[in-house]
């Protein structure tokens, strides 16, 4: 079943069952309204027998004029029921004749014959039966019987528990059927707004399940229209964001298998070249041909351990041995290290470190892997002769960090390539030299790098003139 008519269904029954007790609370409280107005009314309608009753009290001062008088009684009961001022409805006077003057009539003894109901009773101070039918158990109505503020007995009127013929009992089920018809009615509201309503909640997510089928096939340029402010809106937006992410993961992919299909042809076409020539004998096999070779092979080497680590990283392969370290010391002696590399390239070197103390949790191999990369970039790649090193510290966002900046006056890269070199294999052709055989891999490497190190690495141009490349590095607390 599709999603719209399960919505269509669960709001139908719930609407339907909400409708329908409804219907029936009304009707309940109709019935028991109905009910509790015939009661008082015939209680109402009672007031003159209360008064005679009272008066019959006063001749003598006792109720010996209508002890076991049921006929009397009745009488009494029966003309007040038939002549009070109200005019009772005939209902009252079919349904609730006195024992007397029903059939058949009173026996002998003048006890009143049992009746369909419960009939009227008098009551005295002593709560002794001085005339009338009396049962025990029916629910009765005590009218209190005074003469000169003194009790001198109980009136008792049965109660009615249902309706069960005349007028009232037509209202009730003319008010019955009435319900029941704005009942349909309601419920073909309910399926007339349910049903456009369940569809219009489940047309987005049609799309998405029509664009993840898309996605299955490999077709990521989806995108789904959902002007909504809910969390089905959200959700589009999500899968948008997610088709987006695989289109350009999918983009790429097939730039990481053009670009290292390249870098690895090249030094493998020279290096064939180099071979098939001395084979040849076009070029003579001497120590200086096949120390060119050796170079490729260096070359294709060094490409092939990049990419390793890269891999590796990527995979969770590199593994770091991390310990506090003060970057401040150990950035000094490190630079040490590059003097005499430094001086045969013929680039001068200034290191401003502000803060003597730096600690951070870090490996320092892959520290040291971190700035000779970056090192060699400047150096091979963007032809510098003058970099500067400089380090810091700097309250960020509550957290203390070290931010370290390696920069040059090298051939600078434009501001629209900067935030794509530390992709695999990115080189910006105009502006890094070729010739010295980098692939483009030393950054990416250098990203992994401080990534695992839970820092940021950022380019931006350098007030020297080149490139500036900034790290920074979370402090040990």
């Amino acid at each position: 079943m599709k999603i719209h008519n399960k919505l269509f269904l669960v709001f139908f029954s719930f609407s339907l069952l909400l409708v329908t007790a409804l219907v029936l609370l009304i009707q309940w409280s109709i019935g028991k309204g109905i009910v509790e107005y015939v009661n008082s009314k015939e209680i109402e309608s009672l007031q003159p027998l209360v008064v005679q009753l009272q008066q019959e009290y006063k001749k003598d001062g006792t109720w010996q004029g209508l002890q076991g008088q049921h006929k009397r009684f009745g009488d009494l009961l029966f003309f007040n029921l038939s002549h009070n001022d109200d005019e009772p409805s005939p209902t009252e006077l079919t349904r609730r004749p006195p024992p007397e003057f029903g059939r058949p009539p009173p026996s002998r003894d003048g006890v009143p014959r049992p009746m369909q109901r419960p009939g009227f009773a008098l009551f005295d101070q002593d709560n002794n039966l001085v005339a009338g039918h009396y049962i025990e158990g029916p629910e009765y109505s005590k009218t209190l019987l005074e003469v000169d503020d003194k009790n001198i007995g109980w009136l008792m009127i049965p109660q009615h528990k249902k309706i069960i013929d005349g007028y009232e009992l037509d209202f009730i089920k003319q008010q019955q059927s009435y319900l029941w018809i704005i009942a349909l009615v309601a419920m073909g509201l309910v399926v007339l707004i349910t049903f456009p309503l369940a569809r219009h909640l489940a047309e987005p997510i049609k799309k998405i399940i029509f664009g993840m089928h898309q996605l299955t096939q490999g077709n990521y340029l989806q995108h789904i229209d959902v002007n909504r402010k809910d969390e089905l809106g959200e959700l589009s937006r999500d899968f948008n964001e997610l088709a987006l992410t695989l289109h350009e993961n999918e983009d790429a992919r097939k730039r990481w298998l053009a670009n290292i299909s390249h870098e690895l042809r090249t030094p493998v076409a020279i290096l064939r070249g180099e071979l098939e020539a001395m084979l040849d004998g076009v070029r003579p096999l001497e120590k200086s041909n096949i120390d060119s070779a050796n170079d490729e092979v260096k070359h294709l080497q060094h490409l092939i351990d990049d990419l390793h680590q890269l891999t590796s990283a990527d995979i969770g392969g590199m593994h770091y041995r991390k310990k506090n370290i003060n970057l401040s010391d150990w950035l000094a002696s490190e630079v040490n290290k590059f003097s005499s590399y430094l001086s045969v390239a013929g680039t001068s070197l200034t290191v401003d470190i502000k803060e003597p103390v730096a600690i951070i949790f870090a490996d320092s191999i892959r520290l040291c892997q971190l700035f000779e990369n970056l090192m060699n970039n400047c150096i091979k790649y963007a032809e510098a002769n003058v970099m500067k090193i400089s380090l810091v510290v700097e309250q960020q966002a509550m957290n203390p960090i070290v931010r370290v900046t390696v920069e040059d006056n090298g051939v600078g890269v434009p501001e629209q390539h900067l935030s794509h070199l530390f992709e695999y294999l990115y080189r910006v052709e105009d502006s890094r030299n070729r010739k010295t055989g980098g692939a483009g891999l030393g950054l990416s490497i250098c990203a992994h790098i401080v990534t695992a190190h839970q820092g940021h690495i950022y380019a931006q141009a350098s007030e020297l003139g080149g490139l500036a490349i900034i790290i920074e590095l979370p402090l040990s607390q």
